[in-house]
């Protein structure tokens, strides 16, 4: 076995050197980890971490050939490679915080534990950034989920649903329900600093439930109502959904028992020639592109003040319509990582 031999980044002339430096942390800050550039540098780890280590702290003039006194960091590049190994490959939850995702104040937190320095939570934004990591939106798995039913489903199930549409000229649809209250709040607010910003809201919450199907090609489709989506809900949402569509609809949900109920099964039995229906991988809604209506509509809703239910049925109407008449949009739920597989 052959070990691959690395340079002594010392061994190079003073110009060249502060060249390497400026080059590897613009790669690292472009998204390329500090390990992958080390290795095509062909220097040491450490010698990257050390470099971003003075970055962070001094800024470009710290790589520069000649050293300029400073402050001394405050984290050296040993403790920040094992920083970066332990946001990478584990979650807060192995080291006994009581939340899931890596946030800049359970980093903070972090670093005051294992290496007993205080940061403020702008400086760790920074060294986050500066060590490879972006704050992203995670992909949520239910722990119920089976791996292998899903592969099954992306590579072999529904390749041979969109088949069979092509074939037939059918129009393949996915669809879902969801729930909208007064009280849906998310995001972030405006207030004096230091002060917990408290959202007053009436104890008088109201709401309702919405249906909607969509398809890679743009097209949408929904209803709203009141109470609970039972089995003869949904089979009015189906008998709306074929009314003067002229191609067939291979219709795609999940697995709950609205959509398997007898009443439903019929109704598909007596309209075989206009709708199929099909299911999902089970606890798998991240498949479902339908999924992403309801993201986008609560993110609006949740930002509105609505008093009445009648106000809030008028801004969830709107912002349905709004989907309707923006089939790029609705198109582009499809491009999502998860429902990349059912764009085509």
């Amino acid at each position: 076995m052959h070990c691959k031999k690395t340079i002594d980044a010392r061994s190079y002339a003073h110009e060249t050197l502060e060249e390497l430096r400026r080059d590897a942390v613009k790669r690292v800050e472009s998204g390329e980890s500090p390990e992958a550039v080390a290795a095509g540098l062909g220097i040491n780890r450490r010698t990257i971490y050390r470099w971003l280590s003075a970055y962070h702290y001094g800024g470009e003039q710290a790589l520069a050939a000649r050293r300029i006194p400073g402050a001394p960091a405050k984290l050296d590049a040993r403790q920040m490679a094992q920083l970066s190994r332990m946001i990478r490959d584990k979650t807060p939850l192995q080291f006994k915080f009581e939340y899931a995702l890596w946030t800049l104040a359970i980093i903070r937190e972090l670093i005051a534990r294992q290496f007993g320095v205080k940061l403020s939570e702008v400086s760790v934004g920074r060294l986050m950034k500066r060590l490879g990591f972006t704050a992203q939106r995670p992909l949520y798995r239910a722990w119920q989920q089976n791996p292998e039913r899903v592969q099954s489903w992306q590579d072999t199930e529904y390749p041979g649903i969109a088949k069979r549409a092509k074939k037939e000229g059918a129009l393949i649809f996915f669809a879902d329900e969801a729930g909208i209250r007064s009280d849906n709040h998310a995001g972030t607010t405006w207030a004096p600093v230091g002060q917990t910003p408290v959202v007053k809201a009436t104890g008088a919450r109201f709401g309702f439930n919405m249906l909607s199907a969509v398809n890679a090609l743009g097209h949408f489709r929904f209803m709203t109502v009141e109470g609970t989506v039972t089995a003869t809900v949904f089979r009015e949402f189906l008998k709306r959904l074929i009314t003067g569509m002229e191609r067939k609809i291979f219709l795609i949900v999940d697995g709950h028992p609205t959509h398997k109920a007898k009443l439903v099964r019929q109704f598909v039995a007596d309209n075989h020639d206009r709708i199929e229906l099909f299911l999902l991988p089970p606890y798998s809604p991240e498949l479902n592109p339908d999924e992403l209506v309801w993201g986008n509509v609560k993110t609006r809703i949740a930002k509105m003040a609505v008093q009445t239910k009648d106000q809030l049925k008028a801004v969830v109407h709107a912002s349905l319509c709004r989907l309707q008449k923006t089939p790029a949009l609705v198109s582009s739920f499809f491009h999502t990582p998860s429902c990349r597989y059912a764009c085509a």
